[in-house]
């Protein structure tokens, strides 16, 4: 077994996965088993879909399907491609396997972004669609919709200095304060914000190198120290991502009130929580915006500016 450190978690996998901080796992809190497609999954069950998305991939099936039983102790997880992840309670396990000629990497890239997010959300941990870096002793999440910048920008503050801690899913837990778990060392960038920060779309090696559409590459922040903060650390601030300004950033604070309301579109896999999850979701954003400070970025585009951006963030906020 291979031992992983991952979103606050002690995971166990049956095979090595690519990026992720490994550690000792004798007490893990999830298994995960990885396989290509040679044993079948449990048969789904009878009910019809938990949850279809209205996107449809090249064939007219839709993009991502999921069941769960009566008791939604079991969900199945079943991508246009093939994929497929299984995800139980009891045990705390997540199994994955896809058919050829998909590999194991293009399984990783589901795993640890939607499906161990969902699998958070289930117990009740609150994730953000973001990325997060270190400033000074506490954290910036960056949050917001797809393309919105989310890894440029952390990008942008790792090439200055300011460790990450994670992409794509920001994991808050809750013990007394809201602390931000460290995801893994890799930072996932589209080509065109490779070759904004970078000089050439062709910087950054590609996440899946034989996949024939899906190009993302992933900046490897195991390289430095001052890279990849691995320990948790207190949230400070929330910076939800607006439309991109023509010339110099800028920054708009917003009331608590405002905030709730602006970042639940911004959380992890929204469109697969229960009412139980969305009651668990609105206090628990609740409770981290008491103790944080949220305001609405907007970017200068092509990074203009950047110091002026760096004085925005690093402030304290205007009154």
């Amino acid at each position: 077994m291979y031992g992983y450190r991952l979103y606050g978690l002690t995971v166990t996998s049956n095979v090595a996965i690519a990026g992720l901080t490994a550690t000792a796992a004798p007490s893990p809190d999830l298994h995960i088993h990885l396989e290509a497609e040679t044993e079948p999954f449990p048969p789904l069950p009878p009910a019809n879909p938990y949850y279809q998305s209205p996107a449809h991939d090249h064939n007219g099936q839709p993009t991502l399907t999921v069941w769960t039983n009566a008791s939604e102790s079991e969900y199945w997880f079943r991508y246009g491609d093939g994929t497929t992840f299984w995800l139980t309670l009891s045990p705390p396990q997540i199994r994955a396997t896809w058919p050829a000629p998909l590999t194991l990497e293009d399984t990783v890239t589901y795993l640890v972004g939607p499906v161990l997010a969902f699998w958070l959300r289930w117990q009740g941990i609150l994730c953000l669609h973001g990325s997060v870096v270190q400033m000074g002793a506490g954290a910036i999440a960056f949050v917001g919709a797809a393309g919105a910048g989310k890894s440029t920008t952390a990008a942008f503050l790792s090439q200055a200095g300011y460790p990450v801690l994670s992409d794509d899913v920001v994991v808050i837990h809750q013990p007394q304060s809201p602390h931000v778990a460290p995801g893994y060392p890799r930072l996932r960038l589209w080509r065109s914000s490779v070759e904004l920060l970078y000089g050439t779309p062709d910087a950054l090696p590609r996440i899946v190198p034989t996949h024939p559409t899906w190009d993302k590459q992933y900046l490897d922040l195991s390289q430095s120290s001052q890279q990849f903060q691995p320990e948790p650390i207190p949230l400070r601030r929330i910076y939800i991502l607006g439309p991109r300004s023509p010339l110099h950033s800028t920054l708009t604070p917003i009331t608590p009130a405002a905030a709730v309301l602006a970042l639940t579109p911004h959380s992890s896999v929204p469109y697969l929580l229960n009412k139980t999850m969305r009651r668990q979701e609105f206090l628990a954003l609740s409770q981290v915006i008491r103790q944080t400070t949220c305001a609405i970025l907007s970017v200068a585009s092509n990074l203009h500016n950047s110091e002026q951006l760096m004085t925005l963030i690093s402030d304290p906020f205007p009154q």
